[in-house]
């Protein structure tokens, strides 16, 4: 069994966009970005055990950094792995603790 501090080192943080909005009333999906080398069980098992639900699916998704002008200077944005998990029926996240 692992500890909570290693499911908090796979799941970093919830993806906030008008997108992930919309996935999460539409399907039950919600997004998070993720540990890029984290598997998909893994991130299952994280999700599972943090938020005390029943996981139905998990797509990951790569993006590369994108190369941006920061004041005057060229810079790299961070690569990162996204999440969109999907619950089972009767299960959900909420992030606003109401």
């Amino acid at each position: 069994m692992k500890a909570k501090a290693d499911y908090t080192n796979i799941i970093l943080a919830p993806v906030v966009t008008e997108k992930s909005h919309r996935a999460a009333d539409k399907n039950k999906t919600i997004v998070f970005k993720v540990l890029p080398k984290a598997s998909k069980p893994q991130i299952c098992e994280a999700v599972e055990k943090l938020f005390d639900v029943k996981v139905s699916a998990i797509r990951t998704v790569k993006t590369k950094g994108k190369t941006k002008n920061f004041s005057g200077r060229q810079g790299q944005r961070s690569d990162a792995k996204k999440a969109y998990v999907t619950l089972k029926d009767g299960f959900d996240i909420n992030f606003a603790g109401q």
